[in-house]
């Protein structure tokens, strides 16, 4: 897929389909995460991947819990690696997954505490993914056409020039 194509169509996601994300399409998305540039090289994360049990535990430190537990994969991003890091990783593997057609939502975390003591560390980012509830297709539309529809202020109110 186009990657502008990618970003204009990727929506955040909260309905998903109860198919499985197969384990070569999960490794991509992890693999996407990897692939992530950081501060000095760094890669102060670890993936944590929550299932059973764990992910409806950890549904309950989240906002929305159904986004985790409704879930087909839950990763969690964790360790030292700071917030820009961070979110240039949580991106990689959602377009990266969004590039499989699998749909994704980051989550925002409640309950920082329980979040740690399930994963095991400091959790960065608790990002859900699973194939959409609703089929979309991408190419369906042209990136311009994606990019009309999205409910985003246009770029004359963003950008500014310094000369």
């Amino acid at each position: 897929m186009d990657p502008y194509l990618a970003i204009a169509s990727k929506r955040d996601e909260r309905a998903y389909a109860e198919t499985p994300v197969p384990t070569e399409v999960r490794d991509r998305i992890l693999d996407a995460g990897r692939l992530t540039g950081s501060s000095k090289n760094r890669q102060r994360w670890e993936f944590v991947v929550i299932s059973g049990p764990a992910r409806d535990r950890l549904a309950e430190a989240v906002y929305a819990p159904e986004n985790v537990g409704s879930a087909a994969l839950v990763v969690a991003i964790v360790g030292e690696a700071g917030a820009f890091d961070t979110g240039r990783c949580a991106q990689n593997m959602m377009l990266g997954a969004w590039g499989d057609g699998v749909v994704s939502c980051p989550n925002g975390i409640r309950d920082a505490d329980a979040a740690a003591e399930i994963c095991g560390g400091e959790v960065r980012a608790i990002l859900s993914f699973g194939y959409p509830a609703r089929p979309r297709d991408p190419a369906s539309r042209s990136a311009e056409e994606w990019s009309a529809r999205a409910n985003r202020k246009p770029l004359s109110e963003l950008v500014r020039e310094v000369g």
